[in-house]
């Protein structure tokens, strides 16, 4: 029996829509360059079933790390080693659909990933950052990992404690603390593709949805593609002023920390304690 009932049903999908329009702004912004970068967007299996047979395996893939909590929870993730800028291109051969095993130690591979292909590197990252998510949010859906640029630049010339760089993109675009006020979380550098920078990563998402990976990149969470992705976007729009407001010789006048306390209050948002000072 085939996997997919209407192949062309599939590819229009609305989560497939979604990760196709997502991985093509994302390589157009230059913020997934070459294979960086991954996403994984958790879906329900009523989604599945009218494009779909759930029950034909194409083949099981093992995993280092115990995801037991997302027992058979299905995921559209990109692939591993696959570029953004070919998942439109050839969606079947660079992004795939995957249900995580009763063992919570592998993943059966249901659509995608062609020629041998697996889930990203980072998967026991997003993996990890799902679960911990969830117990946060149990209307949480995607994890985002991009090398946003003026983010990432900010890493080398800013300070790396959390309280400092969120207050500085706070103060650089006054919807910021509206669209952020859990601040950001700033991990040490680790090796990418480790369970130790998906624990990490992990830990600082109990308190914010958006974590820096210092001189990488950035995970950010949330309910719906848009969502993530509209997050990362305010971000980096902040860090890219912050870097031309450095180059223009630095500040003059600022949004003060009553100003912004003022703002989340108008919002119904409450910002991260220890920030502002009032």
């Amino acid at each position: 029996m085939s996997i997919i009932v209407n192949q062309n049903s599939l590819y229009n999908a609305p989560f497939f829509q979604e990760m196709i329009e997502t991985t093509t702004n994302l390589y157009r912004l230059g913020w997934d360059e070459r294979n960086g970068g991954n996403i994984s967007y958790l879906l329900h299996e009523y989604e599945l079933l009218p494009f779909m047979n759930v029950d034909h395996v194409l083949r099981t893939v093992p995993m280092n790390f115990d995801a037991t909590p997302l027992a058979g929870k299905y995921f559209i993730v990109t692939g591993s080693g696959k570029y953004f800028k070919n998942v439109k291109r050839d969606p079947a051969e660079n992004i795939g659909i995957i249900r995580i095993a009763e063992d919570g130690g592998s993943y059966d591979i249901l659509w995608g990933f062609e020629s041998g292909g697996v889930a990203t590197s980072e998967l026991p990252t997003h993996l990890m950052n799902h679960i911990q998510r969830l117990t946060v949010d149990p209307n949480h859906r995607v994890i985002m990992h991009c090398h946003a640029t003026h983010l990432l630049a900010m890493t080398f010339t800013h300070s790396l404690q959390e309280e400092d760089f969120t207050k500085t993109l706070w103060e650089m675009c006054t919807e910021c603390i509206v669209v952020f006020p859990d601040g950001v979380g700033v991990v040490p550098w680790i090796i990418p593709g480790t369970n130790a920078i998906g624990e990490a990563t992990a830990t600082k998402m109990k308190e914010t949805r958006l974590v820096l990976w210092p001189h990488h990149g950035v995970f950010g969470a949330g309910t719906t593609m848009d969502e993530v992705f509209g997050l990362i976007e305010t971000a980096e729009k902040a860090a890219e002023v912050y870097t031309i407001v450095c180059a223009q010789g630095g500040k003059k006048q600022t949004i003060t920390d009553q100003q912004l306390f003022d703002l989340a209050r108008a919002f119904h948002v409450s910002p991260r304690e220890g920030i502002l000072k009032l």
